[in-house]
C-alpha cells in the first residue's frame, strides 16, 4: 500500500484516477480548493480531503506530511491572466514543498509534445510544467497524451458536440492535424501502474492509443459509431483559433475559457514519438472506435439506468461522476414533474401501471393518436400493440409503442420508447411511500409520484425534434401526471 496525496482529484481524470488508486488498496488523499465539491464523489468517504491549492505551500505542505507519491493533475487554464506563469510558480512551489516533505515520487500528466513543431500556449505551458518537475529534486514521471477518450473529457465533449450537431462543417485547417486518442481507462492504467517504477526513474513516457488519425478522421468515426451520416466537413486556412473557439462557443457547451487554448493546441500534430512505457507495463489498448463506443454507453448506464433521486459509483471510467462539469456528458434533454398525490401508493401505483392500450396516456388522446399515426406513417409501430394484461406489466412487455425495460412493482415503472424517433427515449415514473408517520396537521401522509421524460438526440435532428415538441410538454406530460393523481385519489381518496 502506497500513500498518495492527488491534486485535482475534483477534475475528470483525477476523481476517476482515486477510484483507480483505492481499488488497487492505497491510502489515497486529496487536495482540493473547494473540498465541499468533493462531496457528491462516490469516494469522498474513503479519503482524507484537504483544504488548499498547489499555491498554498503551508497547504500543501499539511498534505503531504507522510505522502509517499504526489499526483498533479492541476492546470490553470480558464483563468484570468497569463495561465502560463499561474502554472509555473504552482509547478515550481510544489517541487520545491515535495522535496521538503519527503515525496519519493511526483506523477504529472501533460500533453503529447510533437518535436520540431512552434508549440501552442496550452502545449508549450504543460511541457514547461513537465520539465520543472524533472529537473527538481523529487523524481519525476511526465506522462504525456493526446486527446482522453471518455464522456467527459473536454477534448472528447468538444468532439461530440461538433460532430452531432453540425452535419455540414466549415472547419480550419487543424481538422488536418494528425492525433493518437487514447482511452481514458488506458490513461488511468497508466497512472496507477507507474508507482511500481524504480524510485530513480525520472523521464517523460509517452502515451496514446493503437490508431493514429486525423481531426477529420475522428469526427468521421464518431459519426459511424453514434449511427450518424457521414458529416461533410470542408478545411478552410481563413479561421483563426481565435474565431475558432468563439465557433465553438456557440456549438458546444464547453466554456470558452477552456475550449480557446485547447482549440489552439489543435494546429500541432499529437503523435508519440516512443513507446517505452508498453515494455514495462503491457496494456491491451482500446482502440478509438470502442473508446468512443464505451463513452456513448454510460448515457444508458448512468443517465437514464439510475433514478435522479440518487447517484452511484460508475460502472467505468468512462462514466460520469457526480462531481463532472455540467456541461460534460452529451446531451440528455428532461421533462421532470413531481406531485403529492391525495391517495394511498397502493392506488397511485396501480394508475400509473395501468397506463396505455385500452387505458390510454392519460393526457390529451388526440395528440397520442396523431403521434402514433405518425410513427405508422413512418414505417414504425404505431399504437396498435396495445399490451398483453390490462393491470399487470412485466420487463419486456410491449406497451404501444413502448417497452418495459425496467419495473420495481409499487415503485418504479420505466419505458423505453419503440416508436421512430431521432434519438431514443424513456418515461419514467416512481411512486415513494411517505417518510413520515403522520401528516403535520394530524392528516395521513401524502405519497410522492414523480415522472420524467428522457431523450438523447442523435444528430442534429434530434436537437431540433426536441425542441419542436417542447412547446406541448407541458400538456402531455403535465397533464398526465395531474391525471394519475386526480385517478389515484378517485380509486382511494385520503382524508
Amino acid at each position: 500500500m502506497t500513500k498518495v496525496l492527488v491534486a485535482g482529484a475534483g477534475g475528470y481524470i483525477g476523481g476517476r484516477l482515486v477510484m483507480r488508486l483505492l481499488d488497487a488498496g492505497h491510502e489515497v488523499r486529496c487536495l482540493a480548493r473547494s473540498p465541499e465539491k468533493l462531496e457528491g464523489a462516490p469516494w469522498s468517504s474513503s479519503v482524507t480531503i484537504f483544504a488548499g491549492d498547489v499555491l498554498d505551500p503551508v497547504a500543501l505542505a499539511t498534505a503531504m506530511d507522510g505522502v509517499e507519491v504526489f499526483y498533479y493533475l492541476v492546470h490553470s487554464i480558464g483563468t484570468r491572466g497569463s495561465f502560463e506563469d499561474v502554472d509555473r510558480q504552482a509547478a515550481t512551489g510544489a517541487a520545491r514543498v515535495a522535496a521538503e516533505s519527503g515525496v519519493r515520487r511526483i506523477v504529472y500528466l501533460g500533453g503529447l509534445v510533437p518535436a520540431g513543431e512552434v508549440l501552442s500556449p496550452h502545449l508549450a505551458s504543460r511541457a514547461e510544467v513537465g520539465q520543472i518537475f524533472l529537473d527538481g529534486p523529487v523524481p519525476a514521471i511526465v506522462l504525456q497524451a493526446g486527446v482522453v477518450i471518455g464522456s467527459g473529457s473536454a477534448s472528447f465533449e468538444m468532439l461530440r458536440y461538433l460532430t452531432e450537431r453540425l452535419p455540414v462543417m466549415v472547419t480550419p485547417t487543424w481538422v488536418k492535424s494528425l492525433v493518437q486518442p487514447i482511452a481514458v481507462r488506458d490513461v488511468l492504467s497508466y497512472l496507477v501502474a507507474v508507482l511500481g517504477l524504480p524510485d530513480d526513474t525520472n523521464r517523460r513516457f509517452d502515451i496514446a492509443g493503437p490508431d493514429i488519425l486525423s481531426y477529420r478522421e475522428m469526427m468521421q468515426h464518431y459519426a459511424a459509431v453514434a449511427g450518424l451520416p457521414p458529416r461533410v466537413i470542408i478545411a478552410v486556412p481563413v479561421l483563426s483559433p481565435w474565431l475558432s473557439s468563439q465557433w465553438v462557443n456557440v456549438v458546444t457547451p464547453v466554456p470558452k475559457a477552456l475550449a480557446q487554448p485547447l482549440i489552439e493546441s489543435l494546429r500541432n500534430n499529437a503523435v508519440a514519438s516512443e513507446h517505452d512505457i508498453q515494455a514495462l507495463e503491457p496494456l491491451d489498448l482500446c482502440p478509438f472506435d470502442e473508446a468512443v463506443r464505451l463513452a456513448l454507453e454510460r448515457v444508458h448506464r448512468s443517465e437514464v439506468a439510475t433514478r435522479w433521486s440518487g447517484a452511484r459509483w460508475p460502472g467505468a471510467p468512462s462514466d460520469p461522476m457526480p462531481n463532472d462539469p455540467d456541461w460534460s456528458g452529451g446531451t440528455v434533454y428532461r421533462d421532470e414533474r413531481e406531485l403529492v398525490v391525495g391517495a394511498s401508493a397502493e392506488a397511485t401505483w396501480s394508475v400509473v401501471e395501468r397506463i396505455g392500450g385500452e387505458t390510454g396516456w392519460y393526457s390529451f388522446p388526440l395528440a397520442w393518436a396523431v403521434r402514433g399515426l405518425i410513427d405508422r406513417l413512418a414505417g414504425g409501430v404505431g399504437l396498435r400493440r396495445g399490451r398483453r394484461d390490462p393491470e399487470r406489466l412485466v420487463v419486456g412487455d410491449a406497451v404501444d409503442f413502448w417497452r418495459v425495460e425496467s419495473i420495481e412493482r409499487g415503485h418504479l415503472l420505466r419505458l423505453r420508447a419503440e416508436m421512430r424517433l431521432p434519438g431514443e427515449a424513456w418515461l419514467e415514473f416512481i411512486v415513494d411511500e411517505p417518510s413520515d408517520t403522520s401528516g403535520g396537521d394530524g392528516t395521513p401522509p401524502r405519497p410522492k409520484l414523480s415522472q420524467r421524460a428522457l431523450f438523447i438526440p442523435r444528430g442534429l435532428m434530434g436537437h431540433l425534434y426536441w425542441w419542436s415538441i417542447s412547446p406541448f410538454h407541458n400538456l402531455v406530460f403535465g397533464s398526465m401526471i395531474a391525471n394519475v393523481a386526480k385517478l389515484a385519489q378517485a380509486r382511494d381518496p385520503l382524508p
